[in-house]
């Protein structure tokens, strides 16, 4: 049997806060993720009393924290890393003020190669960020897409650190590693602690590290300029290449009853690509 959790991304519906999670009752989900980094939320700026006011309002909707979105800016320039650094483990503060203890973040391209000197330093990063999500009892979890799950899951390894964790986007591996998603959850089951559904399709073979160094600013960048032709497509739940019930059923293998977090990136109808996603994951659930 089948046993997850639906939630929804609410900043993808493009309706703001409160009116993103109406919509997330709407469509049916049980939970929901946003954004940390956004103009309505800053782990800064959005201080405990609007914490608590809008925990009240997520509860009173009889939804719950799946995890907080931390993305802000890959840790690929170790320049920069000290000011980013701080601003995660703020994130994990957030977390807890939310009732969750998941924040989800990308952190770059991790190196194939274990000399590359990128490695090191992402190794350092984790490691602190790990070590103070731990001793509050949060994860931070590394989204799947730059590297295959064989590189991610030696980098996890190497840092032997109780705060770190993986979010499993399955359309991420499908569109730009073009890795197997289904033999990328039993490789990374000992980090899985959350999960995107998303879907999507490879179009031509692409740089990882260019890809998601376009993204470092928090924008959106329009990859058919910047790489000379989209080299991905991300689509509705069940039309890209994400073999959903394998996927599903090696989830349930290794014992994930956690959330299945739907993203919708692109469209013109978010709320109904959504809603379509909602229907999509309970058709293979019950």
């Amino acid at each position: 049997m089948r046993d997850f959790k639906i939630g929804v991304i609410i900043d993808c519906f493009q309706l703001g806060l409160r009116k993103g999670i109406e919509a997330a009752v709407k469509v049916g989900a049980q939970g929901i993720q946003f954004y940390g980094n956004t103009k309505e939320i800053t782990p800064e700026t959005f201080g405990k009393e609007e914490r608590r006011e809008l925990s009240a309002f997520i509860a009173e909707r009889g939804l719950e924290v799946s995890a907080i979105c931390g993305d802000i800016g890959n840790f690929m320039e170790p320049s920069r890393n000290a000011e980013r650094i701080k601003r995660a483990k703020l994130m994990v503060d957030m977390a807890l003020d939310f009732g969750t203890k998941v924040v989800t973040t990308h952190i770059g391209a991790v190196p194939s190669r274990t000399s590359d000197p990128l490695y090191a330093v992402l190794q350092n990063v984790c490691r602190e960020l790990g070590s103070y999500a731990a001793d509050n009892g949060v994860m931070f979890a590394i989204e799947t897409g730059p590297e295959t799950a064989v590189v991610l899951r030696e980098f996890l390894d190497s840092l032997k650190s109780g705060g770190m964790g993986v979010n499993l986007d399955p359309a991420n591996l499908v569109m730009v590693p073009k890795d197997d998603p289904v033999a990328a959850v039993d490789i990374l089951a000992p980090y899985i602690v959350h999960t995107h559904a998303k879907d999507g399709v490879n179009i031509k073979d692409c740089d990882p590290a260019e890809v998601y160094a376009a993204f470092d600013d928090g924008s959106y960048p329009d990859l058919e300029k910047v790489m000379g032709g989209a080299p991905f497509k991300e689509l509705i739940l069940g039309e890209g290449d994400v073999p959903w019930e394998e996927y599903l059923n090696a989830l349930t293998a290794i014992g994930y009853n956690g959330y299945l977090t739907i993203e919708r990136e692109e469209g013109t109808d978010r709320y109904g690509d959504i809603s379509k996603g909602v229907e999509f994951l309970k058709a293979r659930i019950n």
